[in-house]
């Protein structure tokens, strides 16, 4: 496994390229572009209203100050009347950044004492309870430890797949055929991962490699050029985990299901699978069929559990039998 990345704050201009790359945030910047330089410290927000009326007991000034409709419409009425004393007390603090939703621009008075104390104002069209959900969602994925793994992230009927395994045991490979069979790649080499909620992870390819796979012998290779974009995804969750290994023919592999096993990253148990990897075992086979168990394992059928009640069903019913005729 990687080393793990714990991130204690970002800056106003990373947090500008997140939101370009997830296209679900348009932000504009008003003023302070020499500014974006600041850092952000937390991926909670905060709404104002109560430091605009003159509150300011339980400010928290060290997160983002979103300008809702409420908001907005009390600092002009404030701005309007003249009365601009908490407005400066407002700037007093050092504040992160500010950002209006729904289009609404800030009045001047208000961006003047904002360049004046270095604080960027930023604007969005985006309504302000769209506005605060996706800030935060992408401020909390910004936020969470990270990790990388060597190892091949794929999507199997749906089913986020991480095959682990040493170096040169057929990772690639495997997932190069299961590609050509109609699935999908999401990383091949190193994998980047991050957990959601502290509940699942969620993985995806470093930018500079994303959609390509390093194949012995043939080199580099362009998934998406080759297999088209129906081949390739940018992220998937981690639902299992295949470890392949070469064949011990000294070691107790389990023929049943019955051992349940577990891989740990960032505090996240997914489970785990062992395949032992010999000439003439169909591995992406063998990976298709663990994707289709895990599926139907989700809709509440357990094959080793059905298998053992008809075990002890028919080791019942002989014992009745072989009592009645006397044994």
């Amino acid at each position: 496994m990687g080393r793990t990345e714990k991130v204690k704050g970002i800056t106003i201009e990373k947090l500008l390229e997140l939101t370009h790359e997830e296209d679900v945030l348009p932000l504009r910047i008003v003023t302070g572009e020499s500014t974006l330089h600041k850092e952000i410290s937390t991926y909670d927000i905060n709404r104002p209203g109560l430091a605009l009326a003159g509150d300011y007991d339980y400010f928290d000034y060290e997160r983002i100050q979103v300008f809702g409709r409420g908001e907005y419409h009390y600092l002009m009425k404030i701005v309007k009347k003249n009365t601009l004393v908490s407005i400066k007390k407002f700037f007093q603090y050092p504040i992160t950044c500010c950002i209006f939703s729904n289009g609404n621009e800030p009045p001047d008075v208000f961006t003047v004492m904002a360049v004046k104390a270095c604080v960027p104002i930023l604007v969005s069209t985006l309504p302000t309870n769209t506005l605060s959900t996706r800030l935060t969602k992408i401020l909390e994925d910004a936020f969470a430890p990270k990790t990388s793994i060597h190892g091949v992230l794929v999507e199997v009927f749906g089913v986020g797949i991480l095959i682990i395994g040493k170096s040169g045991v057929g990772k690639s490979e495997c997932a190069l055929e299961l590609i050509e069979r109609g699935h999908r790649l999401v990383a091949d080499d190193v994998v980047d991962i991050r957990p959601i909620s502290d509940t699942f992870l969620i993985g995806s390819g470093a930018k500079l490699i994303r959609h390509h796979m390093e194949i012995r012998g043939l080199g580099i290779i362009n998934i998406n050029h080759i297999f088209g974009v129906g081949a390739i995804r940018d992220k998937k969750q981690i639902q299992l985990v295949t470890g392949l290994e070469e064949w011990d023919a000294k070691k107790e592999y389990d023929r049943l299901g019955l051992e349940e096993s577990v891989y740990t990253i960032l505090g996240v148990e997914v489970p785990l699978l062992t395949i032992p990897v010999k000439p003439g075992r169909n591995i992406p086979i063998l990976i298709e069929t663990a994707a289709m168990n895990f599926r139907l394992h989700k809709l509440g059928y357990d094959t080793v559990n059905e298998f053992n009640k008809k075990l002890m069903k028919r080791i019942e019913e002989e014992k009745k039998d072989n009592g009645g005729n006397g044994s």
